[in-house]
């Protein structure tokens, strides 16, 4: 695919790369945000706080996917310190920084008095249409790499770019997880919002959202084949799936 739109080369700055992944994301945030605000606007929320709880929450889950990757396989890490660098480029494990988004999230709503149910509710439908966008850029970085199949939908990465970045197999026909996942997260948007309309109590939205996340991750995960996010039970279970099981059940 494309995981470098371009180089700039600022002379003796050096070259400022435009990644495709990292551009996806951004656009997912702005446009996830930008619907968030018109949600809350709607539910008599002020709006600029739910700017300010997205630049919270975005800043914690980043920290705190981050830190759950590297925890996964701390002794790689401990072991081989500058691949810490490298991996700032990938998104890092989701459950962690939304475990550490939740938390600063209940926080900032708490000290600005914001009704916390409906600030979660407004939330979840930004979150899906975050995700898909965000998979997008997943697909075209290479990353959260699907296995090796033979059905007629298969993608065959060959950028050598895309393998240096993620490690990303090139020349093999792959299951598209990233779509699988990007389709999935569109589905999951408009269920949210469906239920948004017609929800019977403060709160239902945000966790038909998590319901709906965590089958839909469990699910997905089964088709993948990056080793990166962490592996248990001789390589059965992904550190999501064992997430997603108890999510699920609360939720």
């Amino acid at each position: 695919m494309y995981p470098v739109l371009f180089n700039l080369d600022l002379g003796r700055f050096g070259k400022f790369t435009i990644g495709t992944y990292g551009l996806f994301y951004a656009l997912g945030f702005l446009l996830a945000l930008r619907l968030a605000v018109g949600l809350a606007r709607r539910e008599g929320i002020d709006s600029a706080r739910i700017v300010d709880l997205g630049i919270v929450a975005l800043l914690a889950g980043f920290v705190g996917a981050k830190a759950t990757l590297y925890l996964i396989d701390a002794r790689y890490y401990y072991e081989h310190p500058m691949e810490i660098l490298r991996n700032l480029r990938s998104a890092g494990v989701f459950y962690g920084g939304f475990a550490l988004a939740a938390a600063a999230s209940v926080l900032y709503v708490r000290r600005y008095r914001l009704p916390l149910a409906k600030v979660a509710d407004v939330t979840a439908p930004p979150l899906a249409l975050g995700q898909a966008i965000g998979r997008l850029g997943c697909f075209a970085a290479g990353c959260c790499y699907g296995r090796s199949c033979d059905l007629p939908w298969a993608v065959i990465f060959s950028d050598p770019a895309a393998y240096q970045l993620t490690g990303v197999p090139l020349g093999v026909p792959l299951h598209p997880t990233q779509i699988y996942h990007a389709l999935a997260d569109f589905l999951i948007l408009g269920i949210t919002l469906v239920v948004l309309k017609r929800r019977r109590v403060p709160g239902q939205v945000f966790w038909v959202y998590v319901l709906a996340y965590a089958v839909l991750r469990f699910v997905v995960e089964i088709f993948r084949s990056d080793t990166a996010r962490g592996l248990f039970f001789a390589g059965h279970l992904s550190t999501s799936q064992i997430v997603a099981v108890p999510a699920a059940i609360v939720a």
